[in-house]
């Protein structure tokens, strides 16, 4: 299966401009964002992505809370995230990944390649 449409979730708007012009230009992917956790619990249903990347620190409800939530779900259980967080010690990888993630991406994250990144960590799930 093709990687087409990517869910962002990330409180800092600054962020989610770089990301989605990144996912999007150099990508082509279909990309919404999210703000929170909450929000994208909202709307994941109706995007339907092929992806979730999750910013791991916000206010409300956390990345990895809305992951926990999301797997809760029968329609998004199986939904791959990512993780994009500048805590990215190997014991701290370790854990998102045991939460269910599929990898983490460090942030600050270079617009250029990010979308190499994604695809990269997509291909290697399949």
């Amino acid at each position: 299966m093709n990687l087409k449409r990517i869910l962002y979730v990330e409180d800092e708007p600054d962020i989610q401009v770089v990301a989605k012009l990144a996912l999007e230009m150099v990508g082509g992917y279909q990309v919404m964002i999210c703000s929170g956790g909450q929000e994208a619990l909202d709307k994941v249903g109706g995007f339907a992505p092929d992806l979730i990347l999750l910013d791991v620190m916000m206010p409300g409800m956390d990345g990895p809370t809305t992951l926990q939530n999301l797997r809760a779900g029968s329609a998004t259980a199986a939904i791959p995230v990512i993780f994009l967080t500048a805590k990215v010690q190997p014991a701290e990888v370790k854990q998102y990944q045991a939460l269910g993630a599929l990898n983490v991406i460090a942030k600050p994250f270079d617009p250029m390649t990010l979308a190499a990144q994604v695809q990269g960590i997509w291909e290697r799930k399949s």
